[in-house]
C-alpha cells in the first residue's frame, strides 16, 4: 500500500527517520511529506506514533484533467462505493497548484458533484456532505493536469494532540515542537529548560517522547475507523502494546515565563496529562532563570517582534546577556523569524536550520554557550 505523510517544510528528514523506525519500506523525500509503502499495521502505528506527521494518506485514484468537464469525468468513472457508503459523510480536502484550476474550491466542487452523481445514477440516493467531522474525508492533490485522489486516514491535522486548550495567543505548532527537539537531538539524558516556555508546547512534546507516549495515545477519532476495511482488534492491540513501552522514569526539564496566564494553562495541560511531577514550571522573567544544573540544552521560541513592538532588539540583547551569565555550558536552540534581532544576542551560531512556521519562514539557531569571548 502507497502512503504520503504530510508534515511542515524543513521536516521531511526528521519524518523519515520515524517512518523508517515504524518498519516502512521504499521510504522518498518529498517536498513537506514523505512517501513510502507499508501494510495496514503501519498505517495505524504511523497514525498512532509519528510525531512530526501531519496528515496520513493513501492513494486511490490517479489521473489528468485540464478544465472542470474533464475532472468530473474523471472521477465519475471511478467506483467511489468501493470507500464510501451511502449513509456516511463525505468531505473533500484540497491541494491545488494548476494553471488550469486557479480556484481550487472549483475542482473540490466538481469532485463533490460528480461522486453525488454516481451514487444518485446507482442508489438512487447519494451521500451527505459533512465539512466539520465528515465520516470519510478524501484529499484531492493537483499539480498542473495531474491529479491524486487519496483517502485521509488521520481525519483531522494530527498535530492536534487533544492536550491543548484554544485561546491562548500565538501557540507553536505542536508538530513543529516535536521536530524540534529531534533536530536539536535532545533524549531524556540531557536536562531541558525552555525559560521563554508560554503554555508549554515545547515542554509538553519532550514530555511526551522522555516517557515514550505516543503522541495519539489519547485521541479515539481517526478517518481510518471509517473505513470498511478497519480491523478494531488489530487496531486495539497495537494501541495496547503501546501503552505497555510507556516509561516511568525521571525527566529533567523545566521551564518558566513571564505570562502568568500561559504558565497557568501550561501546568493545567500538565495535570491533564497527569505529568506534573515531570516538570516544573515557573511564573519568571527569563532574565532571572536560573539553571539547576550545569550543562543542559535550551529550546526554545521567544517573540519575534510582532507581538511586542520595538521592544524585540531590547528582548533579544537581554536574552544574549542572560545566556552568557547563567547558561555557560548548555547548548541553546532558539526559534525566530527576525534575523536582525537574531543578531542581538552578540553569539554566533554554529548552526542554522532553516523552517517554516506555518507560512512564516524561521531560523532554528543553535549556540553553544561556553566560557570566552563572544561576538561585540
Amino acid at each position: 500500500m502507497k502512503i504520503v505523510i504530510k508534515t511542515l517544510q524543513g521536516l521531511e528528514e526528521i519524518l523519515m527517520k520515524e517512518v523508517e523506525l515504524l518498519g516502512a519500506q521504499n521510504i522518498k523525500k518529498r517536498k513537506r511529506a514523505v512517501e513510502c509503502e507499508g501494510k495496514l499495521p503501519f498505517l495505524y502505528e504511523a497514525n498512532l506514533k509519528l510525531r512530526t506527521a501531519l496528515r496520513i494518506l493513501v492513494p486511490v485514484y490517479e489521473f489528468t484533467a485540464h478544465n472542470g468537464t474533464e475532472l468530473y469525468n474523471q472521477v465519475k468513472i471511478f467506483d467511489w462505493s468501493q470507500f464510501l457508503d451511502i449513509s456516511q459523510t463525505y468531505a473533500i480536502d484540497n491541494t491545488i497548484f494548476s494553471e488550469y484550476f486557479t480556484h481550487s474550491k472549483y475542482a473540490a466542487l466538481k469532485m463533490k458533484d460528480a461522486i453525488a452523481d454516481q451514487f444518485r445514477e446507482k442508489f438512487d440516493l447519494r451521500p451527505s456532505v459533512n465539512t466539520d467531522k465528515p465520516d470519510i474525508l478524501f484529499n484531492l492533490h493537483a499539480y498542473q493536469d495531474k491529479f491524486t485522489i487519496s483517502l485521509d486516514s488521520s481525519g483531522r491535522l494530527l498535530n492536534q494532540r487533544g492536550y491543548r486548550e484554544h485561546g491562548h495567543q500565538a501557540p507553536l505548532n505542536e508538530v513543529m515542537a516535536a521536530g524540534l527537539l529531534k533536530l536539536a537531538n535532545w533524549n531524556k539524558s540531557i536536562p531541558l529548560i525552555d525559560p521563554m516556555c508560554g503554555t508549554g508546547t515545547i515542554i509538553i512534546e519532550a514530555v511526551l517522547m522522555g516517557l515514550n507516549i505516543p503522541p495519539q495515545i489519547n485521541q479515539n477519532e481517526f478517518g481510518f475507523k471509517n473505513w470498511n476495511n478497519f480491523q478494531p482488534l488489530m487496531w486495539n492491540r497495537i494501541k495496547a502494546e503501546a501503552q505497555s513501552k510507556i516509561r516511568s522514569t525521571p525527566l529533567m526539564i523545566t521551564g518558566g515565563d513571564i505570562d502568568g496566564d500561559a504558565v497557568a494553562q501550561a501546568k493545567k495541560t500538565l495535570k491533564k496529562l497527569r505529568m506534573g511531577r515531570d516538570v516544573q514550571i515557573k511564573h519568571i522573567a527569563f532574565e532571572n532563570f536560573i539553571p539547576k544544573f550545569q550543562r543542559g540544552m535550551i529550546i526554545t521560541n521567544p517573540p519575534y517582534g510582532k507581538r511586542i513592538g520595538d521592544e524585540v532588539d531590547n528582548l533579544y540583547k537581554k536574552m544574549g546577556d542572560t545566556f552568557k551569565k547563567n547558561f555557560s555550558g548548555f547548548n541553546a536552540w532558539i526559534l525566530s523569524s527576525n534575523v536582525p534581532a537574531l543578531k542581538k544576542l552578540h553569539l554566533k551560531p554554529s548552526e542554522n536550520i532553516a523552517l517554516f512556521n506555518g507560512a512564516l519562514q524561521v531560523q532554528f539557531c543553535r549556540y553553544n554557550l561556553k566560557e570566552g569571548k563572544y561576538l561585540k
